[in-house]
């Protein structure tokens, strides 16, 4: 298979994605004991604290104290008050919220990039398997084109993705080491728990356990659906496309979904594993982001329209 640079940059998303959930695992401080070393504001016997950001930063690193810290501060002061399921919820959505008006520009620019696919994919057809200079200088010209009328920038793409890593791994140690998550429960769930220990018990039919595992198939579907919706979107407009010119709509032969079955199956894998606190969050998470996929749309349609105008 040839890697064009859009596969490559597919390959490199998908990489530093699994080095991220991978590195995440093995970076969460431990005790002598190898007990999580976690987030309150005193000390408790039995477990060993970090009560400050001063004595995270002292004894950790600058990453813990400055994105982990705060999360799981925050998380247990809003616990005794949401419940540990409402307090990661806020948390969540905070996040996401703060994420999108910084990223506004990039993420507008990386939903574009998806809704313009098929006109990419017409044009690397037009030139396909002519190598020679002139031709390769053709088609550099007629994308650059194409980027230049719906005002993307390429390389502010990547920008949502990078800075979107190091919040995930925040987030990630957060809950696990947020002492009220640790000591508390929702919905009748221990978020300590991981989903594979619901479905251990399911196959001893034992049920007691099953909101773990209606917690991960949540997860899953709603990360398909946030998935999906921008694929639907992408179509729909192609299909818009097509008619407004009078020519037969031709579905493009996009890798798209095959990256999304390596994605979700990944995501899957890995929501076995880890907290069901986490697998709460990617949830959440997942239904924000659908909702800021719309709310990027209607942004993106009225901006099409002014220039259409114009």
């Amino acid at each position: 298979m040839k890697l064009t640079p859009r596969r490559k940059k597919i390959f490199m998303v998908a990489a530093l994605v699994f080095a991220a959930v991978i590195l995440t695992g093995c970076a969460i401080p431990r005790d002598a004991n190898n007990q999580i070393i976690y987030i309150w504001n005193e000390q408790v016997e039995g477990y060993t604290v970090r009560t400050s950001f001063a004595d995270v930063m002292k004894n950790e690193n600058w990453f813990n104290a400055i994105f982990v810290y705060p999360l799981s501060a925050i998380i247990n002061k809003l616990a005794p008050v949401l419940s540990v399921g409402g307090a990661i919820a806020l948390v969540t959505i905070i996040i996401n919220a703060i994420l999108a008006v910084a990223t506004i520009k990039s993420t507008i620019a990386s939903q574009q990039m998806q809704l313009i696919q098929p006109e990419l994919e017409r044009i690397q057809r037009k030139y396909e398997g002519r190598d020679d200079q002139a031709s390769k200088m053709r088609q550099a010209q007629e994308m650059q084109a194409l980027y230049a009328k719906y005002k993307i920038n390429p390389a502010s793409v990547m920008l949502v993705t990078f800075i979107q890593l190091p919040v995930i791994m925040a987030m990630y140690m957060s809950v696990q080491r947020s002492f009220a998550v640790a000591t508390g429960s929702f919905l009748g769930m221990d978020l300590q728990m991981t989903p594979m220990s619901g479905f251990q018990a399911l196959f001893k039919g034992d049920t007691s356990l099953i909101a773990l595992v209606l917690l991960w198939i949540v997860m899953g579907l709603s990360q398909f659906a946030a998935m999906r919706i921008p694929m639907i979107i992408q179509q729909k407009r192609a299909e818009a496309e097509a008619k407004k010119h009078h020519r037969r709509y031709e579905k493009p032969k996009s890798q798209n979904m095959v990256m999304q079955i390596y994605m979700m199956g990944m995501i899957c894998v890995f929501g076995l594993m880890w907290p069901a606190a986490m697998s709460l969050y990617w949830a959440i998470s997942s239904c924000v982001n659908i909702v800021k996929t719309l709310v990027v749309q209607q942004i993106i349609d009225k901006q099409n329209a002014a220039g259409g105008a114009r």
